[in-house]
């Protein structure tokens, strides 16, 4: 059932069920929900006997559902154009349900409509619960599935319920804890998964793999012969239409503190005792609790945060963030964040490790570069020239695979020595691009496997690591935004940190 231990995928042995999106008819259930699972049965993943059920606020039937989850896989699914035959099929176990999120009539309706499937589909009364809404809605709408019978206890053999819940969980450290009792009232741990897209990324599975199967690469992971890391997450896109989600979350709660820290744990965790979810969840919850806490001398000088500016993407020019519609014109909220972090263990002592992530950078791109120590300058080294450091790159996104960057002779009786990168690149070296994120969870979520989903403990100490710096944040004003343009790779303080450490940011 693990992803890691079963790579033979097949539906035969996943329990029929029902998928029920709340949120159906928002932004993320056309872009991304409804074509994972379009391309989930297209491929035979989802199980035979299989119905989801779109659940909104706004009037619709049935048929204009379909047709509108229809043109939303037309656009975005990564597999185009849809197959007819296959979708006239896929469509009849699409349906939709209309009703405000606190209205019990609704879920009683909800109940007797999801009694009618099981008894047409055969789907035996397993539910899995997608709420695709904004935060404040996860406590009632739980709340309410619980009250009307459509969570089960835990402990029930006889079908099962579990309920995906989307970021962000809580703002802080304080909102997080508050809503964790609030959901445990109604919800059992091992039925809640708190979902994070960035580890349904082939690559970043494929992190565990690359480090504990080739024991070349694990016999080199620690502070005797890495220099440092950088991890970056860079995004050429503004906010588009998020003004006012933006305006409240930031690039720190909205990238760093889920999506950056879940990378980082991933490389720097220890080996697990076993590939299940619990036991690679506990050593990932060990980095959080390992990283050093922010000091005031960090919120200064250890933490850059920054705000585009007007600019220049692709010979296109783009407004400021504060021009940004819903955005107010004197926003300090930060589109930018570069920082210095440290782990406390015996394997990274010393490490440190730089995080970046913004908007409006000159290019999308997600990825983990391992800097390795420099050899010794007793050979091949001209005077105060140094060779390239070997760099180890894994690349999230786009173009999925890794490289390592070594140090070569020219040929020719000069010898000078050149970096050259050896690559690996998934599309090309297995012919197809890898699947979509919510695939690979939400079929996760329906096999019961929670291991590509965030625990409690681990969600509340990331947020313990970065509250007291939004608390900072919160009674600083910053003076000089917008401090870097579109286009350009962030604000100078953000190099100049680097610099002071002798180092520099990797191109990307």
């Amino acid at each position: 059932m693990n992803p890691l231990e079963e790579p033979n995928r097949s539906n035969r042995n996943i329990d029929p069920c029902v998928v029920v999106i709340f949120g159906a008819t928002g932004d993320l259930t056309g872009r991304k929900l409804s074509p994972a699972l379009y391309n989930l049965g297209k491929e035979g993943m989802l199980p035979a006997n299989f119905a989801a059920i779109g659940f909104a606020r706004r009037e619709k039937t049935h048929e204009q559902f379909r047709q509108e989850i229809k043109e939303d896989v037309n656009a975005f699914s990564r597999t185009k154009p849809i197959d007819e035959t296959f979708w006239k099929t896929f469509q009849e176990k699409l349906f939709y349900h209309q009703s405000e999120f606190d209205n019990d009539e609704g879920y009683k309706k909800l109940d007797a409509f999801l009694k009618e499937l099981d008894s047409r589909l055969a789907t035996r009364g397993n539910r899995v619960f997608y709420l695709s809404v904004q935060p404040k809605y996860f406590p009632i709408i739980i709340q309410k599935l619980k009250q009307n019978g459509l969570l089960y206890d835990h402990k029930e053999t006889n079908h099962w319920s579990r309920v995906i819940i989307e970021k962000p969980f809580g703002r802080d450290a304080s909102s997080a804890e508050a809503l964790q009792k609030e959901i445990a009232l109604y919800l059992d741990e091992s039925q809640t998964y708190r979902i994070d897209h960035y580890l349904g990324k082939e690559t970043v599975q494929n992190i565990l793999v690359f480090r504990f199967a080739n024991s070349i690469f694990e016999s080199l992971w620690n502070y005797k012969h890495i220099d440092h890391v950088q991890i970056t997450v860079a995004e050429d896109i503004g906010i588009g239409t998020r003004g006012h989600f933006f305006e409240e979350e930031g690039l720190l709660r909205d990238i760093v503190q889920n999506h950056m820290m879940q990378l980082l744990s991933l490389m720097a965790m220890e080996p697990p005792v076993s590939l299940s979810a619990s036991a690679i969840r506990d050593e990932k919850v060990k980095v959080l609790q390992s990283i050093r806490p922010f000091t005031l001398s960090d919120f200064e000088q250890g933490v850059i945060r920054g705000q585009y500016g007007t600019g220049f993407i692709n010979g296109k020019e783009v407004l400021s963030y504060r021009q940004e519609k819903d955005v107010s014109p004197h926003s300090k909220i930060e589109t930018y964040v570069a920082m210095r972090l440290f782990i406390d263990n015996w394997r990274w002592a010393g490490v440190p490790f730089y995080l970046r992530g913004g908007k409006r950078l000159p290019k999308r791109g997600t990825e983990i570069a391992i800097f390795f120590k420099d050899a010794p300058g007793v050979l091949f080294q001209q005077g105060n020239q140094k060779n390239d450091p070997n760099v180890l790159a894994i690349r999230i996104q786009p173009d999925e695979g890794i490289s390592l960057k070594i140090n070569c002779k020219v040929p020719g009786p000069s010898s000078p020595i050149q970096p050259v990168k050896m690559d690996f690149r998934y599309g090309s070296y297995f012919g197809k691009s890898p699947p979509e994120a919510y695939e690979r969870l939400i079929w996760d979520c329906i096999q019961g496997d929670s291991t590509l989903f965030a625990r409690a403990d681990e969600v509340e100490q990331s947020w313990k690591i970065f509250t007291p710096l939004l608390q900072f944040w919160e009674n600083s004003t910053p003076q000089n935004f917008p401090n870097y343009k579109a286009g350009s790779w962030g604000p100078i303080e953000a190099d100049a940190m680097m610099e002071s450490d002798h180092r520099s940011w990797r191109m990307l």
